[in-house]
Formats: C-alpha cells, sequence, structure tokens
C-alpha cells in the first residue's frame, strides 16, 4: 500500500513531466523555426549590407577620381591662364617694340641675323665657287699651297740666264722637331794616325 502509494505519486509525477516535456518541445519546436526563419532573414540582411557596402566604395573609389582629375583639370586651368596672360604680355611688348621699329622679341632677333649670316656666307661661298670655276676654265695649272717655295733653277754665272736644276734639285733639309732634344750629339773620335 505504502509502495503503491509511491508508485501512483511517481506515476503522476512522470505524467506531469512528460505533459511539461511536450510543452517545452513544442515551444522549443517554435522557437527553433523562428531562429531558422530569423537566422535565413539575417543572412539576407547581411547578404544586402555586404552589397550596400561594396556599392558604397565602388562610388567612393569614383568620387575620389572624379575629385583628383577635377583637382587635375583645375592644376592645368591655372597653368594655362598664367600661359596665356604671359603670351599676352609678349604679344603686347612685340607690338610695343615693333612700333619703335625694333625686332619684336630678341629670339627674333638672333634668328633674323643668324639667317643673314647664312646669307653672306652662302654669297660667300657662291662667289669662292664661282672664282675656283674661272681659275678652272682659264686653265691655270698653279698648285694652291701654303708650301714654302723652292727655287726649281739657278743662274749660272757665265750665262746670266736661269737654268733649270732638273731632277737633282738642292736638298733642303727640314727644321729639327721637338724630340731632336732627347738625342745627344754625337762625339767624334779623334783619329790616330
Amino acid at each position: 500500500s505504502q509502495l503503491e502509494e509511491r508508485l501512483n505519486d511517481k506515476k503522476e509525477q512522470l505524467l506531469e513531466k512528460e505533459l511539461i516535456l511536450e510543452e517545452i518541445t513544442s515551444l522549443s519546436d517554435r522557437l527553433r523555426g523562428q531562429a531558422a526563419e530569423g537566422r535565413a532573414d539575417t543572412l539576407d540582411l547581411a547578404k544586402k549590407v555586404n552589397d550596400y557596402q561594396s556599392r558604397i566604395r565602388a562610388v567612393t573609389r569614383k568620387l575620389m577620381a572624379t575629385i583628383s582629375e577635377l583637382s587635375m583639370y583645375q592644376a592645368t586651368g591655372i597653368k594655362l591662364a598664367a600661359e596665356r596672360d604671359e603670351l599676352g604680355e609678349d604679344v603686347e611688348e612685340a607690338r610695343e617694340r615693333l612700333e619703335a621699329g625694333e625686332a619684336p622679341t630678341a629670339d627674333a632677333e638672333r634668328e633674323w641675323f643668324r639667317r643673314e649670316r647664312e646669307h653672306v656666307t652662302l654669297q660667300l661661298m657662291r662667289e669662292a665657287a664661282k672664282e675656283t670655276q674661272k681659275v678652272h676654265e682659264e686653265g691655270v695649272d698653279a698648285v694652291a699651297t701654303t708650301a714654302e717655295t723652292r727655287p726649281n733653277a739657278y743662274i749660272p754665272e757665265d750665262i746670266g740666264i736661269p737654268k733649270p736644276y732638273g731632277s737633282y734639285a738642292p736638298f733642303k733639309p727640314q727644321e729639327p722637331g721637338s724630340t731632336m732634344r732627347h738625342i745627344r750629339k754625337p762625339q767624334p773620335k779623334e783619329v790616330v794616325i
């Protein structure tokens, strides 16, 4: 009897625990389903966030590129404006110099003098070529040289008119060169008889 009561108590406790287990199981299943749905939603949200972040990075890069391009164009514009002002000043100065009767610029003046010099040089070269042509046409056999002229004839005392040396012209030694200072003069030996 006491044993049966204990058994019945245990059965009741077991039934209560089974009911609690069923309730907890149904609740946990429901929560598990919600968690799975939430996980899928979270994954979708994470994908969307990553997509938006990559778009933001791409737009930021494009923006930075556009800004740097703009700054480059601004720098080029400033440089070109300065160049325009400088060229305007040069044109104004050239106009003033032309009105004063001078060359428009120093470079133009140098170029003019250079061309004038070339023209004069070319004229001189043409004249020299004409002279050379004229000399050749006249048939003068004189050889143009800078060498010292040598006598090719002598005047004998008995005749009084020049007589050519022929193939045995007198020998004229050259000036001693700079290396001669290193050569000793010969010491002639005395001949004993």
